[in-house]
């Protein structure tokens, strides 16, 4: 009996199940994130990604500058690198801090815009908006794109 329950454990670490966005919900909430910032008059670019860091959706509005693409997603793969918002790594990496050194890391942005998704407090994803007037507006934008798909994000 002991062996058996041994390798009934075994086996059940040996898998893990994860939840993850699928594509469609990644895309509508991308599409949300660049609407909420259109509204306000920006042109943007959004990335969502998995739990991992991959991208799944990239957007880039018509007149959104160059380099928003690159940041957008970049935001993402901080946020979802350190599974939190970018905005909170703002304060907590400033010249002097315990954890400046993290902008000096290959890929890592530390501007406002980067959010986390969770669902179900689990986290799945993250979404990342460059373009607007600042981080505080960026993220706003990420935000609202969460808002918009969170029932579907909850079930």
């Amino acid at each position: 009996m002991a062996t058996l329950s041994a390798n009934a454990a075994s086996a059940q670490e040996a898998l893990v199940s994860y939840r993850s966005l699928s594509p469609e919900i990644a895309l509508e909430l991308a599409r949300a994130s660049l609407e909420a910032c259109r509204a306000a008059g920006y042109q943007v670019a959004v990335s969502v990604t998995d739990r991992f860091g991959s991208p799944q959706v990239v957007l880039r509005d018509r007149f959104a500058g160059p380099h928003t693409l690159t940041t957008a997603s970049a935001k993402a793969w901080t946020s979802i690198s350190f599974r939190t918002n970018t905005s909170e790594l703002v304060a907590l990496s400033q010249p002097g801090q315990p954890q400046a050194g993290i902008r000096q890391l290959p890929n890592v942005v530390v501007l406002g815009g980067g959010v986390v998704i969770e669902s179900a407090g689990t986290t799945v994803g993250a979404v990342g908006v460059s373009g607007a007037p600042g981080g505080p507006e960026d993220e706003k934008c990420a935000k609202a794109g969460i808002q918009a798909v969170r029932d579907k994000l909850e079930l």
